[in-house]
C-alpha cells in the first residue's frame, strides 16, 4: 500500500483523539518524558508543519521546523497542520522528490516515501501518546502495525536515543508475547503498560 494513505491513516487517527481534549487537558502530562499534552501538541503540529514544507521543497529551513508555543486555538493549530501535511503528501509527483530533514543533520535528505515513512510511525506512535494522556482507549489498526513494524525495526537504538531532543527514548524490554504494537512502542522506548 502507498505509504501516503497509510500516514494519512495515522495523522486522521490522531486528529480524532485530539478532537477529544479540552483546554483542561493541555497540562496532562504524556508519556514522552517532561511533556504536557499542550508540549506534545506543539511537537505534533511543527512536525506536521516542517513535513509539508519538505514535501513541498522548503524542508531546509530550519523555521519552518520550529516549535511554537501553544496558544488558545492549540486544537485547531493542529487540525490544519495536519490537513496542511495530507495535503503535501497527496501532491502529483511527490514520491519522486527528496525530502530535506534538517533535524536528521544538516544537509541531509531521504526518498519520499523513506520520509514519509518517519512521519508515519511518529504519528502512529503519537496517536497513543495523546490517548495515553487523556485516558482514552487507542487501538492501532491492523494493517497500519504491520506496516509500521520494520519501520520501527530500523530505528537505530544506539546513544543518540540518550541526546536531548531525542526523537526516541531506549528500547525497552517487553514480553515475548507482546502483540506486535506493544512490541513497536518498546522498540521506541515507551511502556506499553
Amino acid at each position: 500500500m502507498d505509504i501516503r494513505e497509510l500516514d494519512r491513516r495515522a495523522v486522521r487517527a490522531s486528529v480524532d483523539l485530539v478532537a477529544k481534549a479540552t483546554a483542561e487537558d493541555l497540562g496532562r502530562p504524556t508519556p514522552c518524558a517532561g511533556w504536557t499534552l499542550a508540549d506534545l501538541l506543539a511537537h505534533m503540529t511543527a512536525q506536521h508543519r516542517g513535513f509539508a514544507a519538505a514535501a513541498e521543497g522548503a524542508g531546509a529551513d530550519l523555521a519552518v521546523w520550529r516549535v511554537e508555543p501553544p496558544g488558545d486555538d492549540a486544537f485547531s493549530a493542529y487540525a490544519g497542520a495536519a490537513e496542511r501535511v495530507m495535503t503535501a503528501f497527496a501532491q502529483d509527483g511527490v514520491l519522486d522528490r527528496e525530502f530535506a530533514l534538517p533535524e536528521f543533520g544538516r544537509g541531509l535528505t531521504f526518498p519520499a516515501a523513506q520520509a514519509i515513512g518517519f512521519h508515519f510511525i511518529d504519528y502512529l506512535v503519537h496517536g497513543w501518546d495523546v490517548a495515553q494522556s487523556l485516558g482514552v482507549e487507542f487501538t492501532a489498526e491492523p494493517e497500519l502495525v504491520e506496516a509500521a513494524w520494520p519501520i520501527a525495526r530500523a530505528v537505530p537504538d544506539d546513544g543518540r536515543r540518550r541526546r536531548p531532543g531525542a526523537a526516541f527514548q531506549p528500547s525497552l524490554v517487553v514480553p515475548e508475547d507482546a502483540d506486535r504494537f506493544s512490541r513497536i512502542l518498546a522498540m521506541l522506548g515507551r511502556s506499553p503498560a
